[in-house]
């Protein structure tokens, strides 16, 4: 992940290794909260000068612990399953547990589903940490660090975006700085800094984890994504959805930035390695002022030269192989992320309005992968309906998003996206929008399927998250997200080819 310093003053270089340097502080909670007992010998490995311990080490740092993140969370030091919870609640609870807990003490159920605490068994009872306690080691040093770099930059509103940031590490209430970063317009210099993402939480899919990324703009990128900010309320309003569970999205910001990331910290560091984000996830920000969404671009060019394009060549038939490309990954990754922030903003149960991560329970975070995906190219069908695509385009981006499942399937169902996407190809054959050719053992796309598919699964997922119905989404998961045997078969042949890139960042990292 090169860096080119020069085009930068000196005190923008400052800057820039101040944020660095918070992050740092987020990569030592991540470990908290991930796999705390592997912090010494992860440290002891990447030091020794053997070269086994060091490639063990760097095994560990990949993973941020002894769970490899993209082989469905196995242990490859030792044989302890991984915690559903990891270090979030106490070791071998259930969610049975807590609803039994809950049951018997209904009035600390917040503290328990909170987002940002951490669960202990005290006493016979639950307790819930707020997070700031439970990491104010790490975040009162980083805080600090975010003032000192706010005095540093010449954008007054990133400025004060950091001290607001600064000020949330130490409250636990993200709301204020929040709503200031999505208000930021067009700024050369940003950054991610909060528990946002929830991938750790398989218990009960609530409890967010730390990650940070420092941000650089690319101009050039960023000035070709105008046409899809346009046109984002109108996606909004054509989802098959009722209009009470579609919010409207006129007159709510829909940020987008290209940026190099020189460096990047804790869960989104460690295990899948995202070339994009939509943040933040509070579904109030979301109806208030929107969202913002983010590409990396060096981490996406990254995956599309090492990944994307060398298993399309290997599983999709030559000439639609031929049609996977760089531009189409790219316009599949946006649609992506802008729709993390489409559809239901709240689930309705009983005539009741709910957050969908509590209603939907551990599966929430391969359904809004799956749903981010399906409503993307729904999405993109809409553009081309509407001319704002081009028509001629539409096999090149099913290609690409097809080279993209094939890419992500290799992760198994421990991780969320890998589950959405085992899920996706599932459902795909299963309508024959995507078939094995027995002759070769290439797959081949039917574009003339893809749309009506598309559409259908759009529908089912859409509907899930907004009913909030749990059971409704763990049986659709559990019918559609094991791998068939024909793909794993096919998956074989590219076992040369890199699961994901390993980002060398040109920032020293490690544990203290």
């Amino acid at each position: 992940m090169p860096f080119d310093a020069g085009k930068l003053s000196s005190r923008e270089r400052q800057l820039v290794e101040k944020l660095v340097d918070a992050s740092r502080d987020l990569e030592e909670i991540y470990w908290r909260q991930s796999d705390p007992e592997d912090i010494p010998l992860t440290k002891m490995l990447l030091r020794s000068n053997e070269e086994k311990d060091q490639q063990l080490g760097r095994f560990l740092w990949i993973n941020g612990g002894r769970y490899d993140l993209l082989e469905e969370n196995r242990p490859f030091i030792g044989s302890d399953p991984t915690p559903p919870g990891r270090a979030l609640y106490p070791k071998g609870m259930t969610r049975a547990d807590v609803e039994a807990y809950l049951h018997a003490h209904p009035a600390e159920r917040a503290g328990i589903y909170g987002d940002r605490t951490v669960v202990r068994r005290e006493n016979g009872r639950l307790v819930s940490v707020p997070y700031r306690v439970a990491f104010g080691q790490w975040l009162g040093p980083a805080a600090q660090k975010l003032k000192e770099a706010a005095a540093l930059s010449d954008d007054p509103a990133f400025a004060q975006f950091l001290r607001l940031r600064a000020k949330a590490l130490t409250t636990d209430d993200y709301f204020e700085s929040d709503v200031a970063w999505v208000k930021l317009e067009n700024p050369k210099f940003d950054l991610i800094f909060a528990p946002y993402e929830t991938y750790l939480d398989d218990l009960l899919g609530v409890k967010t984890s730390y990650g940070s990324a420092v941000l650089v703009r690319n101009e050039e990128e960023s000035a070709k994504l105008a046409v899809f900010q346009k046109y984002v309320p109108e996606i909004q309003d054509a989802l098959p959805l009722a209009p009470e569970d579609r919010p409207s999205k006129h007159g709510r910001a829909a940020p987008m930035e290209v940026m190099d990331a020189p460096y990047r910290s804790g869960d989104l560091r460690h295990g899948y390695q995202a070339v994009a984000d939509n943040l933040p996830n509070d579904p109030r920000i979301h109806q208030q002022v929107g969202s913002k969404r983010i590409f990396f671009k060096n981490y996406m060019d990254a995956r599309v030269q090492y990944v994307i394009l060398p298993v399309a060549k290997r599983l999709l038939r030559e000439d639609q192989a031929a049609k996977a490309s760089a531009e189409g990954y790219l316009i599949t990754t946006l649609l992506h992320e802008i729709s993390h922030g489409l559809g239901p903003a709240f689930s309705r149960r009983d005539g009741k309005q709910m957050g969908i991560r509590e209603a939907i329970g551990s599966t929430f975070s391969g359904l809004e992968e799956a749903k981010a995906d399906i409503t993307g190219m729904l999405g993109l069908y809409w553009l081309i309906e509407h001319g704002a695509l081009p028509r001629e385009k539409k096999e090149e981006y099913e290609a690409s998003y097809v080279a993209g499942i094939f890419r992500t399937v290799r992760f198994g169902i421990g991780e969320a996206h890998g589950r959405a996407e085992m899920m996706e190809f599932n459902y795909l054959a299963e309508h024959a929008a995507i078939a094995r050719e027995p002759a070769s053992g290439r797959y081949v796309i039917d574009f003339d399927k893809m749309s009506g598919t598309v559409a259908s699964l759009a529908k089912e997922l859409l509907e899930i998250e907004a009913t909030g119905d749990r059971a409704r989404a763990e049986a659709w998961f559990q019918k559609y997200d094991k791998m068939p045997a024909d793909l794993a078969t096919a998956l074989k042949e590219t076992a040369d080819i890199p699961v994901d890139i390993d980002p060398r960042q040109p920032f020293p990292e490690g544990l203290k």
